[in-house]
């Protein structure tokens, strides 16, 4: 089964009704117009507008060519890694990653990613220290991608209350390198919602369509220690302590 087909994907919070599929095969084979360049993000981000038989979309396109190297992760992978991310996502039904492929574009391959518009009224600051229970989501997906760059100004609050996440071109290394301004339930038993959660996302890493679909976009290693990292999560029944080996919160965080 293909993202695109996935009934998990049934609904799109404040996607200008777009539904899943629509949303992934505008993104997938709609015409790419660069409209301007996001000046303040570290690699080439690219705001464009999409089209295709008459819809017509905003999205972010990060070319492959626009990715800066980094010591810790291969080049050229990231725009990989952010899809992934999509694909984890959309696995555990939880709409934290805006739909996002990888495909060809002005500047050749990268990733392409809905754009979604803001609540111009959230108070950014506020919501970090909170304990929203979208939030609590988003800190349990981030330990199973293994985020080492969740930075306040990567969540995308809405108006009706969901909060999406973006900027995934950094999870999914083998080692541990969480990162995240969100560990106000470190140590906290894990919902029972997440422990379900967590059950079907072991089962779909080891023999399901996600684990097939990661395996085309990551390591064998990478996947292998994804399926660990959710396999410790459900031992031990808590969200995840800070690193003692590794900076626990990234920087600058916001």
């Amino acid at each position: 089964m293909s993202a695109e087909s996935d009934p998990r994907l049934s609904s799109l919070p404040g996607a200008s009704g777009l539904d899943d599929v629509t949303a992934l095969r505008l993104l997938r084979e709609g015409t790419i117009e660069v409209a301007g360049r996001l000046v303040e993000a570290t690699n080439m981000t690219l705001y464009c507008t999409i089209r295709l038989d008459g819809l017509v979309s905003e999205c972010v396109y990060k070319p492959v060519r626009g990715e800066r190297p980094l010591w810790d992760f291969p080049d050229g992978t990231l725009a990989a890694r952010e899809v992934a991310a999509f694909e984890v996502s959309a696995a555990t039904g939880w709409h934290i990653v805006p739909p996002s492929v990888l495909r060809d574009g002005p500047f050749g391959r990268g990733m392409c990613q809905l754009w979604i518009d803001t609540d111009p009224e959230a108070d950014l600051m506020a919501l970090i220290r909170s304990r929203n229970p979208a939030l609590r989501r988003m800190a349990i997906f981030d330990a199973v991608v293994n985020n080492a760059d969740r930075k306040g100004g990567h969540l995308l609050p809405l108006p009706d209350g969901h909060i999406y996440g973006v900027d995934h071109g950094v999870c999914f290394s083998e080692e541990d390198k969480l990162r995240t301004v969100l560990w106000q339930w470190r140590g906290k038993p894990l919902p029972r919602e997440a422990v379900n959660v967590l059950a079907r996302l072991e089962r779909e890493i080891e023999r399901g369509r996600l684990g097939r679909r990661l395996r085309e976009l990551l390591t064998l290693a990478e996947v292998e220690a994804t399926w660990e990292r959710v396999r410790r999560l459900l031992s031990t029944g808590i969200h995840p302590y800070p690193s003692e080996d590794w900076p626990a919160i990234p920087w600058p965080p916001i």
